[in-house]
C-alpha cells in the first residue's frame, strides 16, 4: 500500500509538471544543437548548454560545470547532493541533436516543437532532448514528495550524435567526476509505446569516409567515356560489395550469423514501424530481431557526386561516400573498423586509388541484466505502467560512451531507458515523443531512484 501511495503521489505530480515540461522541450527543441559546424553555427549548440547550466543550477544543483571537451563541443555537468549515506545515481542524456535532412518533408517546421495527434513534434524532442527532460521530471517530483532519496549526478553530452568521443575523452581524464553506484542512459526507450522495457545490448559503430580517384580531372564523356575509368562508377561497385543479393551486409571478414534469443521483432510490426513502401521486401536473413540487434549491418550514410541538376555529360574523376558499420556485442568496434578499411580497399575495382579516414567510432555494449537495479527498475515501471510487466531488448543504435562507463566504473551497474520507441521516429524527417510516455517513464524514474535509496 505504501508503494501505492508514493506512485499516486508521483503521478499525481509529474501530470500537474507537464505542462512546463512541454514549454521547457520548446525551448530546448529551438536550439538546432547539430555538433557540426559545416551544417549549423557552433554558437545553436553552445546556447544549448547554457541553457541546461540554467537548468540545472535552478533545479537546486549545486556544482554545475560546461566541461570543453576534447573534440571542441561541450557537455553539462551538475551535482545534486543526497542524504549521508545514500547512493550515487549518474542521469545521462544528450542535447545534441540529427541535422533535420529534408526540411520540406517535415510537416512542421524541425526547431519548433509542435503538437499533433497527441505527440509532440521536432528534432531531439524524444533523441535525446526529451530524456533531459524525463530526469528533470522525475526529481521534480521527488522534491515535491519529501525530497531525492540519492545523490543525483547529471551528465549532458553534447557531441553523441557525432560520435567524436568527447565526452569519452574527458571521463577518462577525469575518472572522479562521473563515479556513480548506478548509471541510468536516458537515450534508449520501450520496444513499443505502453510497453516499458530497459535496452540490453547496444551495437557499435564505425563511420568511414571513403573517397575514389581516377582522373587528374573530369572528361568528356562522349569523347573519354567507354575507356577512361570513371570514379563514381568505381564508387558504385565499390559500394555494391557491402551487401549481398539479400541484402545482408557482408564486410569480408565479419561474422554475420549471430542469432538473437530474447525478445522477437513480429515482421509485420516491423514493417509498419519501419514504414516500408507495400511490395518491397525486408533486406537480410534470420529473425528481424537477429538483423538489427545481433548482428552487422552497413549503411551507406551519404555520397558526394554530381546532383541531377546542373550535371553535365562528363567522366567522374573523383567521387566520396560516408559508410556507417554498426557492430554487434562479441565483436570490437576497432577490428570492425580495420576488416572495413580492408574490404573498401580490396573491392575499389580498375585500381582506382583510395582514400579511406576514420570519421567516428564507438564499441557496443550489453548490460548486466540480472544486477539488483534491474530488478528496482522492474518493480518502478510495472507501478508506473499499471501492472504492465518491464520487458528486456536489444537496440541497434550506439551510445559510445556505455562503455567507457563500464570501463571506469566496473561495480556500477547500467540501465539504459528513455522516450525513443518506434513511432518517435529519431533520426528521420517528422521526430516526436509521446507525452504520455515521457509521464510514465518520469514517474517510473521517480519511483527507480526511491527503490534504490530503501534498497541501500
Amino acid at each position: 500500500m505504501a508503494h501505492e501511495t508514493a506512485h499516486t503521489a508521483l503521478a499525481r505530480t509529474v501530470a500537474d509538471l507537464l505542462p512546463q515540461a512541454r514549454t521547457e522541450l520548446a525551448e530546448l527543441v529551438g536550439f538546432a544543437s547539430v555538433a557540426d559546424e559545416t551544417q549549423f553555427p557552433k554558437s545553436e549548440c553552445e546556447a544549448a548548454a547554457s541553457w541546461i547550466a540554467d537548468a540545472l543550477r535552478t533545479e537546486g544543483f549545486t556544482e554545475v560545470e560546461t566541461l570543453e571537451t576534447p573534440d571542441g563541443t561541450q557537455s553539462v555537468y551538475g551535482l545534486l547532493p543526497g542524504p549521508a549515506g545514500a547512493p550515487t545515481v549518474l542521469l545521462y542524456a544528450h542535447y545534441d541533436v540529427q541535422p533535420p535532412l529534408d526540411e520540406e518533408a517535415w510537416l512542421s517546421p524541425p526547431f519548433t516543437l509542435t503538437e499533433r495527434d497527441g505527440r509532440w513534434y521536432g528534432r531531439g524532442a524524444a533523441d535525446c532532448k526529451g530524456g533531459l527532460i524525463m530526469h528533470l521530471l522525475a526529481l521534480r517530483a521527488l522534491r515535491a514528495n519529501g525530497g531525492v532519496p540519492v545523490t543525483v549526478k547529471v551528465i549532458v553530452e553534447g557531441s553523441e550524435e557525432q560520435a567524436t568521443s568527447g565526452l569519452e575523452e574527458y571521463a577518462q581524464a577525469h575518472p572522479e567526476l562521473l563515479r556513480a553506484d548506478t548509471i541510468v542512459i536516458g537515450d534508449s526507450g520501450n520496444f513499443r509505446a505502453g510497453l516499458p522495457t530497459v535496452t540490453s545490448v547496444l551495437r557499435g559503430m564505425t563511420v568511414l569516409r571513403l573517397k575514389v580517384d581516377t582522373l587528374a580531372g573530369n572528361l568528356h564523356s562522349g569523347q573519354f567515356g567507354g575507356a577512361a575509368p570513371d570514379a563514381l562508377a568505381a564508387l558504385i561497385r565499390t559500394l555494391g560489395s557491402l551487401h549481398a543479393d539479400d541484402g545482408s551486409s557482408t564486410v569480408d571478414g565479419l561474422d554475420a550469423d549471430t542469432v538473437w534469443d530474447g525478445l522477437q521483432y513480429d515482421e509485420k510490426q516491423f514493417r509498419a514501424d519501419a514504414k516500408v513502401l507495400d511490395g518491397v521486401e525486408l533486406v537480410g536473413g534470420g529473425t528481424v530481431a537477429d538483423r538489427i540487434w545481433a548482428r552487422p549491418s552497413v549503411t551507406v550514410l551519404g555520397i558526394d557526386c554530381p546532383p541531377i541538376v546542373g550535371a553535365t555529360p562528363s567522366v567522374q574523376a573523383t567521387a566520396a561516400a560516408l559508410v556507417s558499420l554498426r557492430v554487434p556485442p562479441g565483436i570490437d568496434a576497432t577490428e570492425a573498423t580495420e576488416r572495413l578499411a580492408d574490404h573498401l580497399r580490396a573491392h575499389v575495382p580498375w585500381g582506382a586509388r583510395a582514400e579511406i579516414e576514420r570519421q567516428g567510432q564507438g564499441q557496443p555494449f550489453r548490460a548486466d541484466t540480472g544486477s539488483p537495479a534491474y530488478t528496482a527498475m522492474a518493480s518502478a515501471m510495472r507501478e508506473a505502467y499499471d501492472g504492465v510487466e518491464m520487458a528486456v531488448a536489444g537496440q541497434g543504435g550506439s551510445i559510445p560512451l556505455c562503455n567507457t562507463l563500464a570501463a571506469l566504473y566496473p561495480d556500477a551497474e547500467i540501465l539504459l531507458t528513455g522516450l525513443s520507441e518506434p513511432q518517435a521516429q529519431i533520426h528521420a524527417v517528422n521526430e516526436s515523443v509521446s507525452p504520455q510516455e515521457l509521464e510514465r517513464m518520469s514517474v517510473a524514474e521517480a519511483l527507480f531512484l526511491q527503490r534504490l535509496a530503501a534498497r541501500s
